[in-house]
C-alpha cells in the first residue's frame, strides 16, 4: 500500500469528518435559529424545506458533475463550500434571507454528499478492500462531534452566528487539508461520456432504481428512530422524560460501533450474506422490542434498529458505484436521491400511520421494509464481467 492511497483515505475520511460536523451543529441550533426569528413551527418548516430541496438539487444534478470532471475535482470544492455556506444562515434577519442561505447550503451538502461518496469508491478500489463503512462510521462520529459543539455554544449563551462562524471556518480548514492529500479520479471525461451497447444502460437504471428503494427502506427507519423513538418510549411505554432519550442515543451508538466493524464483517461475510443479516438484524430487534412492550426493550430495539441498519447503506452505495466506475455519480446521484426521500418523507408515514392505527402499530412499518431489504439482498452482488457473462449465454 503506497502511500499516496494512504493520504487519499485520511483525505476522503476528513471529508465525511466535515460533512456530518456541518449537519450535527446546523441540527442542533436549529431551536435557537427559530426562536431568534420568532418563527412558529409551520414557517420552519419552509426553511427546513428549502434545505432539503437544495440537497436533491446538489444530489440529483449537481452530483452527476463527479462524472463529468472526476469526483476529487467536484469533493474538494464542495467540501469548502461546506464550510462557507454554513455561517450565512446564522446572520439571516428573516424566514426569505434563511430559506435562501439554507437552500445554497443544502445544494452544497448534497453535491458534496455525491462527489464524497464517489471518491470513497475510488479509494476503496485502490484499497483492495472493503473499507466504506470506516467512512460512515467517520461521518456518524461527525454528526456527533457538530451536535456536542452546537450544544456546548449554546450553554456557553453563544449566539447562532458565532457557533456557525466558528464551526464554519473549521470545517473550512479540514478541507484544505483534504484538498492536499485527496486521491486523484481514476476516470476522466472521456471515460464518462462513453455508452455502452445493447440494453445494459436500461438493466442498470433499473437496478440503480431498486438499489435506491433499499436505501429508502433503511432510511425510514433511521427517520423513525430519530424522530419517534422518544415519543414511543415516553408516550406509549410510560419511561421519564429523561429516560426516553435513551432510545435514539442508543441507536446512534450502535449504528457507529456497526459501522466500526462493518468492513470486517463485509470482508468476512460478503456484501449479499452481510445485508442479509443487516435486514434480519435491524427486523428482529425492533419487532421482538414492539411485541415486548417494555422500555428497557424498547431501548435495546432502537440500538439492535441502528445495528442492523448501519450494514445497509455503506453496502448499497458500494454496489451501485460498483455497477459502472465510470458512471459513479450518476449512479449514486440516483441512489441516494431516491434514499433521501426516505428521510424525509418516512417519518410522515409512521405519524400518519400512529394517527389510524397507533404508534407501537406503526412502528412495524420500519420492521416490515427491514425485512424487504434483507430479502432483497441479492441485489448486492458484485456486477459479471463480460466474459463471465459470455460464459453463462
Amino acid at each position: 500500500m503506497n502511500d499516496r492511497i494512504r493520504r487519499g483515505r485520511v483525505a476522503t475520511s476528513v471529508t465525511f469528518l466535515l460533512f456530518g460536523t456541518a449537519l450535527g451543529v446546523w441540527t442542533a441550533r436549529i431551536p435557537a435559529v427559530k426562536h431568534n426569528l420568532g418563527l412558529s413551527d409551520g414557517r420552519l418548516s419552509y426553511a427546513l424545506l428549502s434545505f432539503a430541496a437544495g440537497c436533491i438539487l446538489g444530489m440529483a444534478v449537481l452530483g452527476r458533475l463527479t462524472d463529468r470532471f472526476g469526483s476529487s475535482r467536484v469533493m474538494v470544492p464542495a467540501a469548502v463550500l461546506e464550510g462557507l455556506l454554513l455561517v450565512p444562515p446564522g446572520f439571516s434577519g428573516g424566514l426569505g434571507t434563511l430559506c435562501a442561505a439554507l437552500f445554497l447550503f443544502g445544494a452544497a451538502h448534497g453535491t458534496l454528499n455525491i462527489a464524497m461518496n464517489a471518491n470513497a469508491i475510488e479509494v476503496q478500489r485502490a484499497w483492495g478492500r472493503p473499507i466504506m463503512s470506516s467512512f460512515h462510521a467517520i461521518y456518524s462520529v461527525g454528526g456527533f462531534l457538530g451536535a456536542v459543539a452546537g450544544s456546548l455554544f449554546a450553554h456557553g449563551g453563544a449566539g447562532v452566528g458565532v457557533t456557525f462562524l466558528t464551526v464554519g471556518a473549521g470545517v473550512l480548514a479540514l478541507a484544505v487539508w483534504a484538498s492536499l492529500w485527496v486521491l486523484s479520479s481514476e476516470y476522466g471525461p472521456e471515460a464518462a461520456d462513453a455508452t455502452p451497447g445493447g440494453d445494459e444502460p436500461a438493466r442498470r437504471s433499473g437496478l440503480l432504481i431498486f438499489l435506491g428503494v433499499l436505501v429508502l427502506c433503511a432510511l425510514v427507519g433511521e427517520g423513525a428512530a430519530a424522530d419517534w423513538s422518544a415519543v414511543y418510549l415516553r408516550d406509549d411505554l410510560g419511561a421519564s422524560a429523561g429516560s426516553a432519550a435513551y432510545g435514539f442515543a442508543a441507536f446512534s451508538i450502535m449504528m457507529t460501533v456497526g459501522r466500526v466493524f462493518g468492513d470486517r464483517l463485509v470482508l468476512a461475510f460478503g456484501p449479499v450474506t452481510l445485508v442479509r443479516l443487516s435486514g434480519g438484524l435491524a427486523a428482529a430487534g425492533l419487532g421482538v422490542a414492539l411485541l415486548i412492550h417494555h422500555p428497557v426493550a424498547g431501548m435495546a430495539g432502537f440500538g439492535l434498529l441502528g445495528a442492523g441498519l448501519s450494514g445497509i447503506a455503506p453496502q448499497v452505495y458500494s454496489a451501485a458505484g460498483n455497477l459502472d466506475p465510470r458512471r459513479a455519480g450518476r449512479a449514486l446521484s440516483t441512489v441516494v436521491s431516491i434514499g433521501y426521500v426516505g428521510f424525509l418523507l418516512g417519518p410522515i408515514l409512521i405519524g400518519a400511520a400512529a394517527t389510524v392505527a397507533g404508534l407501537p402499530s406503526a412502528l412495524w412499518i420500519p420492521v416490515v421494509l427491514a425485512v424487504f431489504v434483507a430479502a432483497s439482498a441479492r441485489a448486492m452482488a458484485p456486477p459479471r464481467s463480460p466474459a463471465e457473462t459470455a460464459t453463462i449465454s
